[in-house]
């Protein structure tokens, strides 16, 4: 019993020892996402803030902002969902496939 809580201890102290790498790392990815077939593009960084859009002309054209803003939000949450899932996989390799209380996915690289 003690053996693994020495074992949980060992991990934890690696994780804080590599979280800032790993945290810098994330911070300086970018993740791109698209909707409608490539109309709207979003990039978000590490932390899943938007730092990039790009309309076509033909999605502006068309004139129909409803449809517009929906493939605005469609594109911005794939790519957000790209950068949670990075920070995600990050934790789970740092980890060894543990999941240790309050360190998992954005809240673990970014708490």
């Amino acid at each position: 019993m003690f053996g693994d809580l020495g074992k949980i201890m060992k991990m934890a102290r690696d994780v804080k020892e590599k979280m800032p790498a790993m945290r810098a790392e994330l911070e300086a990815s970018q993740f791109t996402a698209a909707a409608g077939g490539g109309a709207v593009s979003a990039t978000v960084d590490g932390k899943g803030l938007l730092t990039g859009l790009a309309i076509s002309a033909e999605a502006v054209a068309d004139g129909d902002a409803e449809m517009l803003a929906d493939l605005v939000k469609a594109a911005v949450a794939a790519a957000q969902a790209k950068a949670h899932q990075a920070a995600a996989d990050m934790m789970k390799e740092l980890t060894g496939g543990v999941d240790l209380p309050g360190m998992n996915g954005l809240n673990g690289l970014f708490g």
